[in-house]
This record gives C-alpha cells, sequence and structure tokens, in this order.
C-alpha cells in the first residue's frame, strides 16, 4: 500500500478550475450532501460520479463519503437502512434511487506484509473508520479517488487524479501487483474502465495484469457473474473481449470458449462471437436493450455443438444430443460464473431452437412464431448464417415468413409432394375422366 500523505499534499480545485456542476447532479444525492453539512458533518461526492461529471457524462450513481458513523447517517436519514457485516455503510432511498453513504475508511497503516485471504480471494486489511487522508488511499485508481466538496464546490486531489484524468491515464494508487492481489476483480475494473473512458492504462498498472491474471480463479463464481454483466454491457462488449484476451483474463470467466478460440477453424468462432459482441454494441447505441442470455450464448455456442456432435457420434439423435450437449456445458460454465437459472434456461431455449427452426412445413412454423424466445433464436439464426456457418437461404426463409399474409405462409409451409404421390394423383384424375 502507498504511503499516506498528509492533508498539506491535497490539491484543491476551486470552482472555476473545474467543470463540476451542480446542475449535472441528481436531486437526492445533493438533499444527502446538505443534509449531513446541515448536520455539522464533512460530505462529499467521490468516485466514478466525480469522474464522469468531469467528463461531461451523466452518472448512473452518488457515491457519498462523510466523517458521520453508520448511525449517525441512520439517524440523519429515517429514510436509510445499514448494509454490511465486515464495513458498514448507509443506504439511503428515494423512492427508486439509492444513495450510498459511507463513512471514511482508515488506513491499515500499510502493513503490506498482512497475508491473510477472504474467502472470496482478497487480500483481507482492517476495515476501520477514519479520516478523508486514510481514505483515499483504500481507493482503487487515482481517478476515482476525487472528492467533490459540497461546503465550497470544490475537488480534493490528494494522488494527482486530476492530472491523470487530464491526460487520459489510469493509474492504480500503490504497487499494481499488490492491488490486483488484495483484490483481482480491479483487474476487470482495469480493463473495463479503460474501455469505457477511453483511458489509457499506465505502464506498471499494464505490466502487472499480465502477472496477476490466475488472481482471478479464486474469485468466487457469483461475483464474477456480476462483474461480467458490467463488462459486456456497457456498450463496448467487443473491445472489452479483444482487451480481456489480451490480457489473458478471458479464460477465467469462460474456459470452453478460450479452449474453442485456440482451436479455431476459418476464423471461427471468434468472426461468431465477434460479430455478436458487435450487433449487441450497435442495439444499446441505439438505444434498445440487450439480454445477458444473448451472448452469453454466443460465447458458448461452439462448445454445445462440439459436444452434441460426439453425442450423436455416439448414438444419440439430434434432439437429446444437443440437450446433453447444453447441461455440459452449462455444468462447466457455472463453476467460472455463477449464471442465474432464468438465464440458462434462456441459453438452453436459444439452442435448442436452433434445431426446430430447420422445419419448415405444417404447423410447426407457426407454433415457432408464438415461443417467448422466438426472436432471440431468429436473431441468432441470422447471425449463424451471417458468419457462414449455415446456408442464407434458412435464415432468408425465416424472414420472409414473418412478413407476408396468412395465405402466403400457409403456402411456404406446405409439404413439397413426391412424384410417386402426383402420379397417384394423375391416375385418379384419368380414370375419373374415362
Amino acid at each position: 500500500m502507498a504511503k499516506v500523505e498528509t492533508a498539506n499534499n491535497v490539491k484543491i480545485y476551486s470552482r472555476s478550475e473545474h467543470n463540476i456542476s451542480r446542475s449535472q447532479m441528481s436531486e437526492n444525492a445533493l438533499k444527502v450532501l446538505y443534509r449531513l453539512k446541515k448536520a455539522g458533518y464533512e460530505a462529499y461526492l467521490v468516485g466514478g460520479c466525480v469522474r464522469d461529471l468531469l467528463l461531461g457524462y451523466e452518472p448512473k450513481d452518488f457515491d457519498v463519503v462523510t466523517d458521520a458513523s453508520p448511525e449517525q447517517v441512520r439517524k440523519v436519514f429515517r429514510n436509510s437502512r445499514l448494509i454490511g457485516r465486515r464495513f458498514r455503510l448507509a443506504h439511503v432511498f428515494f423512492g427508486r434511487e439509492i444513495i450510498e453513504v459511507a463513512t471514511f475508511r482508515g488506513s491499515d497503516g500499510g502493513n503490506q506484509n498482512d497475508q491473510r485471504v477472504h474467502e472470496d480471494g482478497r487480500l483481507l486489511r482492517d476495515n476501520v473508520f477514519g479520516s478523508i487522508e486514510d481514505d483515499v488511499w483504500r481507493r482503487d485508481f487515482t481517478v476515482n479517488a476525487l472528492y467533490y466538496n459540497i461546503r465550497d464546490f470544490s475537488v480534493l486531489d490528494y494522488t494527482k487524479g486530476m492530472e491523470d484524468h487530464s491526460a487520459g491515464i489510469l493509474r492504480l494508487i500503490g504497487d499494481p501487483l499488490l492491488r490486483y492481489k488484495e483484490d483481482p476483480v480491479r483487474m476487470l475494473r482495469a480493463v473495463r474502465f479503460s474501455v469505457k473512458l477511453g483511458f489509457k492504462l499506465e505502464a506498471s498498472c499494464e505490466k502487472a495484469l499480465f502477472e496477476s491474471a490466475t488472481f482471478l480463479k479464486g474469485i468466487p463464481a457469483a461475483r464474477l457473474y456480476d462483474e461480467t454483466l458490467k463488462l459486456f454491457l456497457s456498450g463496448k462488449a467487443l473491445q472489452t473481449f479483444e482487451m480481456l484476451r489480451h490480457y489473458d483474463l478471458f479464460a477465467s470467466l469462460f474456459p470452453q470458449t478460450e479452449h474453442c478460440l485456440a482451436e479455431e477453424e476459418n476464423n471461427f468462432p471468434r468472426l461468431f462471437v465477434a460479430k455478436a459482441l458487435e450487433n449487441s454494441d450497435k442495439r444499446m447505441a441505439e438505444g434498445k436493450s440487450v439480454t445477458p442470455y444473448f451472448f452469453l450464448s454466443a460465447f458458448l455456442w461452439q462448445s454445445v455443438q462440439t459436444i452434441a456432435k460426439k453425442n450423436m457420434e455416439q448414438g444419440e439423435v439430434a434432439t437429446i444430443a444437443y440437450q446433453n450437449a447444453a447441461s455440459t456445458v452449462i455444468s462447466i460454465q457455472v463453476k467460472s460464473l455463477t449464471i442465474p437459472k432464468r438465464v440458462t434456461q434462456a441459453m438452453r431455449e436459444v439452442w435448442l431452437l436452433q434445431l426446430r427452426l430447420n422445419r419448415r412445413t405444417g404447423i410447426r412454423p407457426f407454433k415457432l412464431l408464438s415461443l417467448p424466445r422466438f426472436r432471440a433464436a431468429y436473431d441468432f439464426l441470422l447471425l449463424r448464417a451471417e458468419t457462414g456457418e449455415i446456408d442464407p437461404e434458412l435464415a432468408q426463409w425465416w424472414t420472409k415468413f414473418q412478413e407476408v399474409s396468412e395465405a402466403e405462409q400457409k403456402k411456404m409451409t406446405r409439404p413439397p409432394h413426391s412424384n410417386n404421390k402426383k402420379r397417384k394423383q394423375k391416375n385418379v384424375a384419368d380414370k375419373k375422366a374415362l
């Protein structure tokens, strides 16, 4: 941990020296800041909200830090609830918006020999309350360690975070290897922030990534799932995917996918995965929703097909082979990411519908149109056609089937007549004519 600096080393940027305006802030965040100030406590906005406000972005969340204890915060806000066991903090509720209020965290004195490990893979440090000068060294990146002071509207900077912010540099506070070991998820955050902000990773921060990738294996699968959603629902999923692979981090999240990518032929499945992520990014740019199960289905599709093929070689019919393959792939994947059952069920439906979309006669296509996952399965089919996995004719047929009239749909689904049947019908007609 870096050596704790004294208050004299803080650089204060007055209101005229930065572009943050209260008009950009959540009204409820301002209420929290002002009420804490009125109650005689220090109150600051900190972290990502300050970073994003400086960039002119609208923050999703506003985090507040204060010298008030959690119990004192609770007394100030009746609409609050204390959470956490190791380090308590307050959630202040304003309808659907929650403002998180944390007490300044204390320093552990820079004890780098403390190697106690939490069950979630993080190095343990004593969690005690402290001052703002202590709190700053608990934060991860310099650009996330900027404090907006509601008393005079200034920004306090203890780590030269404003300089890094202006230069577009993402720099860890303290020794990068130790900070990654303290909490390996910081490696994923480094990638996410670098992509999201367009910031360049500082050299030592980047170098340590290559040396620390294995630390992720000790993180609980449930926590990694939450982080994965943040990574790939950012609107820059394709760039994130490439960056994760560059730093050897992707394999810890999706080992089966990485195995397929390492053995790919004809640039597949990388092309398929990349196209799926590119399409997701386009949807987000257009303000449309993106469901986690779709990109997860794309990541694991090649693994499902590989296992299904082996199952069929052993005598299983296609439907059973794919059902068993889906179960196998999911059971392996959840060891890395604890994907909720509702999501894995949707993934199964998308995969298994690929078989049913081959059946285009009779009433079956009409039934498929009414299924909840039909649209996702159809989009998945288009993706397969676009990347050369299947004949585009199948995707074109389903596109047309959804666009034409019901009468035309019935013509499209009419079973083809065999030559024998045509001859039989002709003979009957000839006899009638006689």
